[in-house]
């Protein structure tokens, strides 16, 4: 009765092919948004607003990218970060070089030269995959580092290499408060997000799946191996530029290369693992699970033990924790805990029947 396809017939062309179909799944993602323009900046006070939401959208968007990647085209990337970096000097200096230009056109700029960098490191896929094709997205990680440490001109001959992004203005308002940031941030993460929901639909978004699941058949039914892939990567370092250049911007305002090093490719692969591959929900529950748990464990801690832990023992129970329930759900659920919903939904259809 809750959740039932059963019944909802379709009348047009256009009804068939809504992004969200079912009226439940529009009424959850509207409901949903609703709750974050409106509830949220109504409730969070600005460490909420500036510390822990923020940052969880853009790792989403981030991961987003990576999971077009990785989960709906089946190409195996540890560069994320290094495609965030070039996002983030790319809007640094195009805000540098091109005084006046409109912020939400330099942050389109800046994913557009990352998705540029992402299809020269993306044509080894077209010879290896697998752990091979890590291998060299990982060999780009580390140039696209040693790049913008080694030359000067990407953060404006900086003695120490930092860049501080510039002020963000919008047809004269100034996004300078942890409300108005939360807030720009959250709408460019909910139109990339749609804009991908509706990318994986297409024919494009199959191409990618067909190439997943077996490229050599892909090939066999016409589909174009290198366009597809290519695209893929290029789509994906989009979305990872953008969300480098958010970094940069609306959440810490300083960065340098080593701001976006290999342990944040890691953090963004984990979110696709836990949260679910080929899933753009999955995106978002993972930046949840991986940016939410470990404050969660903190608070836990201090609830119940107070201070009688020292705060570098607490530290290590935090990782024992986090990388035991990684492992728990990897186990229980290898789909990702996006799956997890999929399976409640099937049985919301069939209730109050047994399953």
């Amino acid at each position: 009765m809750i959740y039932r396809e059963c019944g909802q017939f379709k009348t047009s062309y256009g009804s068939d092919q809504a992004i969200f179909p079912i009226p439940q799944d529009r009424w959850g993602v509207m409901l949903a948004l609703l709750i974050a323009f409106m509830v949220i900046p109504a409730i969070a006070n600005e460490y909420w607003l500036g510390v822990i939401l923020t940052p969880f959208l853009i790792l989403a968007l981030a991961a987003l990218g990576l999971n077009i990647l990785t989960g709906y085209c089946g190409q195996l990337s540890l560069g994320s970060a290094a495609f965030m970096a070039v996002g983030a000097f790319a809007a640094y200096n195009f805000e540098l070089r091109l005084p006046g230009i409109p912020l939400l056109l330099d942050f389109v700029l800046a994913g557009l030269v990352a998705a540029g960098v992402g299809i020269i490191f993306g044509i080894p896929s077209l010879r290896i995959k697998g752990f091979y094709l890590a291998v060299a997205t990982l060999a780009a990680q580390f140039f696209i580092e040693w790049s913008l440490t080694k030359f000067g001109w990407f953060s404006n001959y900086s003695s120490s290499g930092v860049i501080t992004a510039q002020k963000m203005v919008i047809l004269g308002y100034d996004f300078d408060t942890p409300l108005r940031k939360y807030l720009l941030v959250l709408s460019i993460v909910s139109v990339l997000a749609l804009m991908a929901k509706n990318l994986v639909r297409s024919e494009t978004g199959r191409a990618w799946m067909a190439v997943r699941d077996m490229d050599v058949a892909a090939e066999v039914i016409g589909i174009r191996i290198m366009k597809t892939k290519l695209m893929a990567f290029a789509v994906s370092s989009f979305y990872c530029g953008v969300a480098g250049a958010l970094w940069a911007f609306a959440y810490l305002g300083t960065v340098d290369a080593q701001t976006f090093d290999l342990h944040r490719s890691f953090q963004i692969l984990f979110m696709i693992i836990v949260g679910g591959m080929g899933s753009i929900l999955g995106s978002f529950i993972g930046a949840a699970f991986i940016v939410l748990m470990p404050i969660f464990i903190n608070l836990s801690a201090h609830a119940l033990f107070g201070n009688a832990i020292r705060p570098d023992l607490l530290s290590n129970m935090e990782l024992i924790v986090f990388g035991g329930l990684i492992i728990f759900f990897l186990i229980v659920e290898p789909l990702g805990l996006a799956r997890l919903w999929q399976i409640a939904k099937e049985k919301l259809r069939l209730w109050p029947f047994p399953h």
